[in-house]
């Protein structure tokens, strides 16, 4: 999940009666010979296969997003990032919240393709925001807070939907702080300038700070601010690039909180969002209790033609399948369940060609161990990266023979001397030539530099 709760459910089953009955290995040669729907790729070239990394709060930065994508993964999501702190630059942000500025920026040429995701609580901060995510702040900050903080109207921006929908507009006017540069066109970005392919919306995230703040799961709640905000930030952007939103299946179990679901979900449809994201749990469950696989199943048999994607108790490679099969969704959002395990795309890739899904070996497990210490220093300087490991390694030790061992060592380690040694003490070396089953090299560090 884009946010992440601290009281999270071990990993249990989804609601799903017959679920169990499912051969996932049945399931996954079926999209072997067909693996994704072919509007998925025709929206974002690359994206290939029915599954994908979720963004993940604290986790997802580019250097678990190239790994992951190393292993199979065919399309990542970054943590979800607010729309005053990207306004702002990054200043007055609480990590506690959400993610870094700087692990929402595309990691290089390998970090595709990727959508930005972010939430927010005005319609005319989120359009600016979401501008400024696109361009990756190419006009400079003063604009974009102009944009977010003056009268403007989306079809002034040439390139936006807005001006393509209803011509040209008299710009309204900006505070004076305002560039007196004329606005650069959106599709100005030339080709060989990387950004995110997709902008994403959240309107799920259960956590307290966020949804009281009107940002996030708040939303679910309010259905006519949901749609002003994609309405807002749909007209900002070029018709080009492809949108998408994450929701909650509600934000209770009430009948208010279901019609609220289907207003949001159709308009968002109505306005020109490519996909939603659903997770099977309400925003009042946050991350407490199983969620709803029979929700998922029965949106997608109401909307047969509408792309849509599931999220909720994928917990391993098996469940990947499970879902496409039990629910119809066009792909999984793989989230808890890919936290130290890299490994689920490489074996979900591996089903799809007809063969076993193997766990990684103790050689793999080092020399993915150490290669995301390495990426993981080179995006945020080897003695964070010591810190900030301690919570990958928790999840990576279940892959080995003693995870008890291994994870009291990796708790204890701070600096990169102390974890190259303990990786170094726990796992064998890799041999001459061993490597994962993979579609691309894991990049050098310069590309997250």
């Amino acid at each position: 999940m884009s946010c992440h709760g601290n009281n999270a459910t071990p990993p249990s089953p989804a609601i799903a009666p017959g679920a169990e009955l499912i051969d996932p290995a049945a399931v996954a040669a079926s999209f072997g010979r067909h693996p994704i729907d072919p509007r998925i790729p025709a929206l974002v070239p690359g994206f290939d296969a029915p599954f994908f990394q979720a963004g993940l709060a604290g986790y997802s930065d580019a250097a678990m997003r190239i790994i992951a994508r190393h292993h199979g993964c065919p399309f990542c999501i970054t943590e979800a990032l607010l729309d005053r702190v990207l306004l702002a630059g990054g200043r007055g942000f609480d990590k506690a919240d959400l993610g870094d500025l700087r692990d929402n920026i595309p990691g290089g040429d390998a970090d595709h393709p990727l959508a930005g995701q972010l939430m927010g609580s005005e319609p005319q901060e989120m359009a600016a925001a979401a501008l400024k995510m696109l361009e990756q702040g190419a006009r400079g900050d003063r604009h974009y807070k102009a944009l977010a903080w003056g009268r403007w109207n989306p079809a002034s921006l040439p390139g936006s939907r807005a001006h393509a929908q209803h011509g040209a507009q008299p710009a309204r006017p900006v505070p004076a702080e305002a560039p007196a540069a004329p606005v650069r066109e959106q599709s100005s970005l030339s080709p060989h300038e990387r950004t995110f392919e997709v902008i994403d919306i959240n309107l799920a995230c259960p956590v307290k700070k966020i949804s009281s703040r009107a940002r996030g799961g708040h939303w679910l709640r309010e259905p006519d601010g949901a749609i002003a905000i994609l309405r807002a930030v749909r007209d900002a952007l070029p018709a080009r690039i492809v949108t998408s939103v994450k929701l909650r299946r509600g934000s209770d179990d009430s009948p208010e909180a279901e019609r609220n679901f289907f207003r949001i979900f159709d308009a968002a449809y109505d306005l020109g969002y490519s996909w939603t994201t659903v997770h099977g749990r309400t925003v009042e469950q946050k991350y407490v209790g199983p969620s709803r696989w029979t929700f998922l199943r029965d949106l997608v048999r109401r909307n047969p033609d509408r792309i849509i994607f599931g999220s909720g108790d994928v917990w391993s490679v098996h469940d990947i399948f499970r879902m496409l099969a039990y629910t119809g969704v066009r792909a999984v959002s793989v989230a808890r369940g890919c936290i130290g395990n890299p490994w689920i795309f490489r074996q979900a890739r591996l089903m799809m060609a007809g063969a076993e899904p193997q766990p990684p070996t103790l050689a793999e497990q080092h020399a993915v161990l150490r290669r995301h210490f390495d990426l993981c220093a080179a995006l945020h300087g080897p003695d964070r990266a010591g810190v900030l490991m301690r919570k990958f390694a928790v999840r990576f030790a279940a892959h080995h023979p003693r995870p008890d061992e291994v994870k009291r060592r990796f708790l204890t380690a701070s600096t990169p001397t102390d974890w190259l040694q303990a990786i170094s003490d726990l796992y064998e070396p890799p041999t001459a030539g061993a490597s994962t089953d993979s579609r691309t090299q894991i990049p050098s560090m310069h590309a997250i530099s």
